[in-house]
């Protein structure tokens, strides 16, 4: 009998956890939410890796290479020569403390330009740009598409 008693006060217990509202709630309040299980992260597509940066060749004077993420594309060039300019961010910046502009000469520009986010690496001579900027003159381009 002792046992029926424990069950039943256990089954009366259970029975009213969690549906109502807390005693002090307003008649009219919504019910509490229930919580929803945390979301699994899933993992990345691919990882994003780094394009390696271009060594220098030797007889290239004022030699600078780069290689990092594209945060500015200039595809019509002012001076219309069909040249493409970037800014890639860069620990070893060329124009700004971790920022390089690449001037990349028609002959080397890929078939889609590349975008905001892609990652670059280049490796040319050091030159003033129109606005008096260093720069690179990229002799060797490549992109890498998010």
């Amino acid at each position: 009998m002792r046992r029926v008693v424990l069950i039943g006060a256990a089954a009366l217990v259970l029975a009213s956890c969690g549906g109502d509202p807390p005693r002090d709630a307003p008649p009219d309040a919504p019910p509490p939410a229930a919580a929803t299980p945390a979301a699994t992260p899933r993992p990345a597509k691919h990882p994003e890796r780094a394009l390696r940066r271009p060594r220098c060749r030797a007889g290239i004077p004022k030699c600078a290479s780069t290689s990092g993420r594209i945060v500015y594309v200039e595809r019509v060039d002012p001076d219309g020569d069909g040249d493409l300019h970037v800014i890639v961010i860069d620990r070893h910046g060329v124009s700004l403390p971790g920022l390089t502009a690449v001037d990349v000469a028609k002959d080397l520009r890929p078939r889609r330009d590349p975008r905001a986010g892609d990652r670059a690496a280049a490796m040319g001579p050091v030159q003033t740009g129109h606005f008096g900027q260093s720069q690179i003159h990229a002799l060797v381009f490549r992109v890498r598409r998010r």
